[in-house]
């Protein structure tokens, strides 16, 4: 079972979060929240494991399929809930940028299947109510 450890280190709101290997994420709430800007807002952090769940399936996919992605980024964006407590993700846009000698279908599949099917961090946004909307740019080497 994974461990997270959590120390306040910064101000009031400053966190740093340790798994069992030793990474750390640092953490805040924002300045107007009373933060100091000393890390990531924990919704975003949800955003970045989104990124970063269904770049390991997509590249994974792709490898197998025999794509040379010399490069990947992706750009992800959201909207939350207005006037509620919590405020969850509303709509979540994901853009992904593939780079390489890779055909356009094999790349569209690949993101399919990882939002839809294998990634974990998708699952649990869409099971909060998140609404999911991907784009797939596949540039030339």
């Amino acid at each position: 079972m994974p461990k997270i450890e959590l120390s306040r280190v910064s101000g009031d709101y400053g966190f740093e979060a340790t798994d069992e290997y030793g990474h750390v994420v640092k953490m805040d709430s924002s300045p107007e929240s009373g933060g100091q800007n000393y890390g990531v807002r924990p919704m975003q952090i949800l955003l970045m494991g989104l990124a970063g769940c269904s770049a390991i399936d997509v590249i994974a996919i792709l490898k197998k399929q025999r794509q040379e992605v010399k490069d990947y980024k992706m750009v992800v964006n959201g909207e939350r809930e207005a006037g509620k407590e919590p405020s969850l993700w509303q709509t979540v846009n994901v853009e992904f940028h593939l780079y390489g000698d890779i055909d356009e279908d094999k790349a569209a599949k690949a993101v399919e299947l990882s939002i839809n099917k294998y990634c974990s961090v998708a699952a649990t946004l869409e099971k909060a109510g998140a609404d999911i909307k991907y784009k797939v740019f596949v540039h030339s080497a």
